[in-house]
């Protein structure tokens, strides 16, 4: 209705002309390989963020003196504009790189938050029952921690890998990397191609979801494992 009321496909492509340069970039030879990589550059910032989020809230559960150096600076990385720091990040890496850290970046402090209420939270009369039984550390960590711990993780995971695509996403659109989907909605808004930019919105919207998807079957499939124990 926007389309044929602007009348300016400049403006407002009509959704079929969107559809028609969607498929143009589906099938052309080059649509594997910058989503491919894409993908790998934002799944990889998204695991790295992971990994960072629960080694600082670990770190900073077992210390007050780390947690009360630490945990500021990982609330200050949240509030801080993702735009910043992808210019800031720009003049220290290859611009390669750039949408792997962002996406790491962004994820580090939603996992952290998560996965250190999770261990806040952990039952204190489950704690007492595993030292009671002098359950050794691991077995502490495995029978107690792990699962107090785990939805926490989940749900913090589910929305970090959303904000992960979509801050990866806008860093390729500044670095302006090889083989990226960013490049490919910068050039389209560069050479005034406005219905390929929605055809490349289009594109990271419905693997958006598909991640969001994935995420969640994974975290249904270890429930019901958890059930059937």
């Amino acid at each position: 209705m926007a389309s044929m009321a602007v009348h300016q496909e400049l403006l407002i492509p009509s959704p079929l002309a969107v559809a028609r340069h969607l498929y143009a970039i589906v099938h052309s030879g080059t649509f594997l390989k910058v989503v491919s990589t894409s993908l790998l550059r934002v799944l990889g910032g998204f695991l790295c963020g992971c990994l960072a989020g629960v080694i600082l809230a670990v770190v900073c559960s077992l210390s007050p003196l780390l947690n009360a150096l630490l945990y500021p600076l990982v609330r200050t990385i949240s509030a801080v504009p993702v735009t910043s720091f992808i210019i800031l990040v720009m003049l220290w890496l290859s611009y390669t790189y750039v949408p792997v850290f962002i996406a790491a970046l962004l994820v580090t402090p939603i996992v952290f938050g998560n996965v250190r209420a999770g261990i806040t939270e952990t039952d204190a009369s489950l704690l007492e029952v595993a030292k009671i039984y002098r359950f050794s550390r691991m077995k502490t960590l495995r029978h107690v921690y792990i699962p107090s711990v785990l939805p926490y993780f989940w749900s913090g995971a589910l929305t970090a890998l959303g904000l992960a695509w979509k801050a990866g996403i806008a860093a390729e659109v500044l670095a302006l990397p090889k083989n990226a989907i960013g490049s490919g909605m910068y050039y389209s808004k560069l050479y005034l191609e406005t219905a390929d930019l929605f055809a490349w919105t289009v594109i990271v919207v419905i693997f958006s979801f598909f991640f969001e998807k994935l995420m969640q079957f994974f975290m249904c499939r270890r429930k019901e494992q958890e059930e059937a124990r």
